[in-house]
């Protein structure tokens, strides 16, 4: 038989956890046709694969890709990394489902988390409408969640009403309409506009509508304590009959790691189908205005700059500062060019800079911006994470956010490579089998992308080589805009998008492809 690629004297690691072993690989269009001795077989074009790892694509359940995929084609940052499949709409808030009251506040709203500009929308309305916009659009594949904020303000706006029977049927409705157009879950940010004021009794009837096959993927409502919020989200997944997905899960304190993981060990897992994800890094990142009191969000994010000047809601602006070390902010990306000296400077020291209280310096900070501020917080020890990343219900989620001129967190460029190198060879966390499957099958399994995930023959040709002496991330704090080390080739749909450790000249249409819910 011939082939269009083989892929020779690599150490197979399929995704399933199985045990490595020797063998070449054929591919035929988009599809992986052979797993074994190919030597002889002639081929379009060949890779030399000795001493490499070649693993099937990486997938990202939680990420903040959904404009960047579309609007760089090819996501260095990502593709670099191995990443093939984005699963996009993290934390309840994206830019679909919307109407046209809604789209403006959303893409307004989301600036300085997934980086849509209001110039760049051309009028899609519904989740299957954007899943055709990144369709061969982007170099990776996409799979989408419903994200319940849109859902929910386009019934019942962004104040505190709880939903009337009319609008909650409008809500599950919108979220029946997500899933039959392929969407593989729910996801929630419960500490974000719009949801924030969420019931759990309107959430398990939300819920309800995404059986039998979709998963609910929360942020959980972290403000108010993780363990009583992972507690809030696997009772509203076992009154609503559905597994649960948890959100970049961490514990800032050895403590809380020993006090969430019994948790886990001890409850979650006997009374939901439960998992998790998280980068694995200990600091975090999102939006500067995710510090503002709810009330700030009630008439929309286009409303929320006027508000700003009101002084009670700058007094409690204040007190929800005094809980955050502000020593510990960066501010990683800001809109406007007057403000970008400002960029990688703590929050602590720009007060200082220019002047008046912490509530007043930030406030006018937002105003100034057009509340488009990004920021990374720093604490503690990475180490911290890594009973999380050892735990057999992870999976990878780089939570990473794109600024090609911020000092974005480093997770963007490093998650998959950190996991893969040092987690493995340093840290002696897991075995490199372990590893692959963190990044790939077990994400394909939990979220129904059939093919994906696994490298046997006819599975989809998505396939990435690496070298697994030396694959490291290499992004920094301080420099994050690195790509890592060792990863050589990657392939999405039997097309290169990496070749030798260098992005591939790829011509439209590209090869990632919108997918939909398929299990296995």
């Amino acid at each position: 038989m011939s082939y269009d690629i083989t892929i020779l004297d690599g150490t197979v690691i399929d995704g399933s956890g199985a045990p490595a072993l020797r063998a070449d690989v054929g591919i035929v269009g988009d599809r992986i046709a052979a797993v074994g001795d190919l030597r002889a077989a002639a081929a379009g074009s060949t890779i030399d694969a000795g001493d490499r790892v070649v693993a099937p694509g990486f997938i990202d359940v939680h990420n903040h890709s959904d404009a960047w995929m579309w609007k760089e084609g090819n996501l260095l940052p990502k593709t670099s990394q191995g990443f093939t499949t984005e699963i996009i709409m993290a934390d309840g808030i994206s830019y679909a489902p919307v109407d046209p009251s809604t789209w403006r506040q959303w893409i307004y709203y989301l600036r300085a988390l997934n980086g849509l500009q209001l110039a760049e929308y051309d009028g899609w309305e519904t989740l299957a409408e954007y899943m055709v916009h990144l369709d061969r659009n982007s170099a990776q594949n996409s799979a989408t969640h419903v994200p319940y904020g849109n859902v929910r303000t386009m019934a019942c706006g962004f104040d505190r009403r709880v939903p009337d029977d009319v609008q909650m049927q409008e809500i599950v409705t919108g979220i029946t309409r997500g899933m039959e157009a392929g969407a593989v879950g729910l996801s929630t940010g419960l500490d974000y506009i719009g949801h924030c004021f969420a019931t759990t009794d309107e959430l398990v009837e939300a819920c309800r509508a995404i059986a039998p096959h979709g998963v609910y993927v929360s942020h959980v409502r972290y403000k108010k304590g993780t363990l009583e919020a992972i507690q809030e989200a696997v009772e509203i997944g076992r009154r609503a009959g559905v597994p649960v997905h948890i959100s970049h899960f961490k514990g800032n304190t050895p403590e809380q790691v020993t006090t969430f993981l019994d948790y886990v060990d001890r409850v979650a897992v006997h009374e939901v189908d439960f998992t998790f994800d998280v980068y694995p890094y200990l600091p975090g990142s999102t939006m500067l205005n995710f510090f503002l009191p709810y009330e700030a969000w009630e008439d929309g994010p286009l409303e929320t700059l006027g508000k700003l000047n009101d002084p009670t809601l700058r007094r409690r602006f204040g007190r929800a500062l005094k809980h955050v070390r502000l020593d510990r902010v960066k501010l990683a990306w800001l809109a406007t060019t007057d403000n970008r000296r400002y960029i990688g400077m703590s929050a602590q020291d720009y007060v200082d800079a220019v002047g008046g209280s912490p509530a007043d310096a930030l406030a006018n900070l937002l105003i100034q911006e057009n509340l488009a501020t990004l920021m990374v917080t720093h604490h503690g020890d990475d180490a911290l994470v890594h009973p999380f990343l050892a735990h057999e219900k992870y999976m990878m989620g780089s939570d990473g956010i794109y600024f090609p001129d911020g000092t974005v967190h480093p997770r963007l460029y490093g998650s998959a490579p950190r996991l893969l190198g040092p987690c493995v060879r340093d840290h002696r966390l897991f075995s490199l089998e372990e590893a692959v499957y963190k990044l790939s099958g077990h994400a394909a399994q939990r979220f129904g992308l059939r093919g994906r995930g696994s490298l046997r023959e006819d599975s989809c040709a998505d396939v990435v080589i690496f070298d697994p002496a030396t694959v490291s991330d290499r992004a920094t704090f301080a420099d994050p805009h690195q790509l890592a080390v060792g990863i050589e080739h990657v392939l999405v749909n039997g097309v290169p998008v990496i070749t030798d450790g260098v992005p591939s000249a790829l011509k439209h249409p590209l090869p990632g492809r919108s997918l939909r819910f398929a299990p296995a």
